[in-house]
C-alpha cells in the first residue's frame, strides 16, 4: 500500500500501484485513448477477474462541441473558475465527467452488461491518482475488491503537482 494521502479512501481498503507494464494497467491506458471525450484529463478503466477482462470504460463529458471543448481543454472551465476541488461539483461544468460518467464506473456498468457478476474483480484505472467516494461507493456495492492504479500517477495525473502530465498523452510513455 501506498503511503500517499489520498482525498478519499474508504476505512479498510488500500490501492495498489502497479507499473505501466502491468497488462490490465496498459489496456487502461488504451481503453483512455480510445473512449474517453475529456481530452484533457482522459481516463481508463477495466475490470478483471480471475485473469480475465470483463469490461472497460473511460470517462465521457456531456460537452459534445468541438468549440467549447477546446475551449474548455484550455483552461475555461467553471469548477477550475471557482476554484472548485478535485471530486467535488461536477454537475456545474458541462466539460467536466460527472462521477457517473468516469472511467471506474462506466467499466462497472460494461462489466456488468456483459458478465452479469463482478464481485471478487478487481478494477484498473489509468488517467488518476485517486478514487471519488461516488466511484467507491459503486465498486464497493457490486464487489470489486482492488483498485490498481499506475505507479508514479500521483505526480502524472495531479493536478496540482507542478510536474503533471496531464493533457499531454504524447510525454506519458
Amino acid at each position: 500500500m501506498s503511503e500517499k494521502k489520498y482525498p478519499f479512501l474508504p476505512e479498510g481498503k488500500e490501492i495498489t500501484l502497479v507499473p505501466l507494464e502491468n497488462p490490465f494497467m496498459t489496456r487502461a491506458r488504451t481503453v483512455a485513448r480510445n473512449m474517453s471525450t475529456d481530452r484533457k484529463h482522459p481516463t481508463g478503466a477495466v475490470v478483471v477477474k480471475d485473469g480475465v477482462i470483463l469490461g472497460e470504460g473511460a470517462n465521457q463529458v456531456p460537452l459534445k462541441n468541438k468549440t467549447l471543448s477546446k475551449m474548455h481543454q484550455k483552461g475555461a472551465c467553471v469548477r477550475k473558475l471557482f476554484k472548485v476541488k478535485s471530486g467535488e461539483k461536477y454537475w456545474i461544468c458541462p466539460g467536466c465527467a460527472n462521477y457517473s460518467d468516469h472511467g471506474e464506473q462506466q467499466a462497472v456498468r460494461n462489466a456488468i452488461a456483459q458478465s452479469g457478476d463482478v464481485q471478487g474483480a478487481d478494477l484498473y484505472l489509468w488517467g488518476h491518482w485517486w478514487c471519488c467516494e461516488p466511484c467507491w461507493n459503486a465498486m464497493l456495492a457490486v464487489g470489486i475488491e482492488n483498485v490498481y492504479l499506475l505507479e508514479g500517477g500521483d505526480t502524472l495525473f495531479d493536478r496540482d503537482n507542478p510536474a503533471n502530465k496531464i493533457g499531454k498523452f504524447e510525454e506519458i510513455a
